[in-house]
């Protein structure tokens, strides 16, 4: 089987899950609602791609190459990330983006509302895939950082003397409250991602999870400590605020 043909059947299969989720929840006469207000283009590739007839196929194939051109923009937008790369690899990373973007769009159909062309809408799927990928690809072969490699660039040196003690202060206050406030995986994901800068995506792959989950689990981490320093007076608001 072609590398078209594989893409066009993973996406059909998407396509029908996505489209028999919907009529299961009721979605039909919102999608007709908003169908109304769409543009004649936009209108015209929501019914290709929804269609069961051929002419689906090649509204596929035609998708995939605008997502696939997509891909390609933003990695020669990106040159610095792909500079090590060969030409074969580039190519080989550019299709896999525009065909994960085909599976995303297809699987989101129902909620493209018209705010902007379909064609604008679906290219964005491309572009989140391109930059995704491309992060994940910069930390592949490097280890997570866990633990608070930075604390010395925030002590506040070069403030005034009463600044940076209350600084050094606040800072010792945070470090303690994420060693006896946090759960291991609340400080390793915190740590990771505010101080370390990993990128949020990337640590989602490496922790099997979603970005959703990981941002459910930083922001009560960052609830907890807030709580912690305004009990301990380090912060302006009444405890439990934040």
């Amino acid at each position: 089987m072609s590398r078209a043909a594989d893409v066009s059947g993973r996406a059909a299969d998407v396509s029908g899950r996505a489209d028999g989720a919907s009529a299961r929840g009721g979605r039909a006469s919102g999608r007709r609602a908003t169908a109304a207000a769409l543009d004649a283009e936009s209108r015209a590739w929501l019914r290709s791609l929804r269609s069961e007839e051929e002419g689906r196929e090649e509204a596929i194939a035609r998708l995939h190459a605008l997502l696939l051109r997509a891909a390609r923009f933003e990695m020669a937008r990106r040159r610095s990330a792909t500079a090590a790369m060969g030409s074969d690899e580039r190519d080989e990373l550019a299709l896999q983006c525009a065909d994960d973007a085909l599976v995303a769009v297809l699987a989101k159909l129902d909620r493209f509302r018209g705010g902007s062309r379909f064609t604008t809408w679906a290219y964005k799927f491309a572009l989140l895939e391109t930059a995704v990928k491309l992060r994940q690809r910069r930390w592949e072969d490097r280890e997570i950082p866990v633990e608070p490699a930075h604390w010395e660039l925030l002590d506040g040196s070069t403030r005034a003397p009463h600044a940076a003690v209350e600084q050094r202060e606040l800072l010792d206050a945070v470090a303690r409250a994420i060693d006896s406030e946090l759960s291991a995986r609340q400080r390793s994901a915190l740590i990771a991602v505010a101080l370390n800068g990993v990128p949020i995506d990337v640590l989602a792959e490496r922790l099997d999870t979603t970005r959703g989950a990981l941002y459910k689990t930083i922001h009560d981490a960052r609830v907890k400590l807030r709580r912690r320093l305004a009990a301990d007076g380090h912060l302006g608001g009444p405890p439990g605020e934040g």
